[in-house]
């Protein structure tokens, strides 16, 4: 199916039950996209997309491979193509040092943030590569953790700095192909996962204290995943960096 520059986009996202992945899936139907919704839980999928006319719900373990070649088969079948894919998937894993985690914790923590996020870009790949015309845009969400960690999260950072070289390696292999891929690293936005680093008590500093982050709306780092994706394909987006305002991330520790 051709998709002419004045039809809409068709948009992958993963994780879009809760946090970014929702407010992402909603900022793109409200521009116009047709957006796959994927997610392990069905009933949270429906309420992000909320009856939306252009809203495609399929339950997903990116970890399991079939399951992903469903969800993109499912976009190829509703709508011809997929343009986008917003790689989101993922677990912030337990509170542990190396000598502390488990092989089973990280076994988990990689299978999720890493295999199934390769998982997902490989069949949105290989979907880009045989639609007409060529080509679309993946974006991966990486974290501040891909470029400076926090204490006592292994398996969460050795994820994200992965991340980043996955996000190198699409971009370059998909080059021939008209396929671009970035990735986004945001901190501290307001989601349920900031509760996990204990931020309403203070989150654990390198020095062993504790201290209450600031955090921003995820409206706004929704509207950044926007941004990259609605590039046109003359531009790649390589690396966006956002973050609460004043958080101790330049100069942590």
């Amino acid at each position: 199916m051709n998709n002419p520059s004045s039809a809409p986009r068709v948009a992958v996202v993963t994780g879009a039950g809760s946090g970014i992945g929702r407010e992402v899936t909603r900022q793109m139907l409200a521009e116009g996209y047709r957006v796959v919704l994927a997610g392990r839980r069905e009933v949270q999928l429906k309420e992000t997309g909320d009856n939306h006319p252009e809203a495609l719900v399929v339950t997903c373990d990116v970890t399991r491979p079939d399951d992903v070649e469903r969800l993109f088969e499912a976009a190829r079948q509703r709508w011809g193509r997929v343009d986008v894919l917003f790689n989101n998937a993922g677990v912030f894993g337990p509170a542990a040092g190396v000598d502390e985690i488990s092989l089973a914790d990280w076994d988990a923590t990689i299978a999720v943030n890493l295999t199934g996020s390769m998982l997902c870009a490989a069949a949105a790949v290989r979907a880009m590569k045989a639609q007409e015309p060529q080509g679309g845009r993946i974006i991966n969400n990486g974290s501040i953790s891909a470029h400076s960690p926090r204490p006592r999260t292994v398996a969460y950072t050795v994820t994200k700095h992965a991340m980043t070289g996955l996000t190198k390696s699409i971009e370059l292999d998909g080059r021939a192909f008209g396929i671009t891929c970035g990735q986004i690293d945001i901190g501290n936005t307001a989601t349920d996962i900031m509760d996990t680093i204990g931020v309403g008590e203070g989150a654990l500093q390198a020095d062993g204290s504790r201290r209450v982050e600031p955090t921003f709306p995820v409206e706004d780092a929704a509207r950044a995943v926007l941004m990259m994706a609605t590039m046109p394909p003359t531009a790649s987006v390589g690396s966006v960096v956002i973050t609460a305002a004043g958080m101790p991330f330049i100069g942590r520790g």
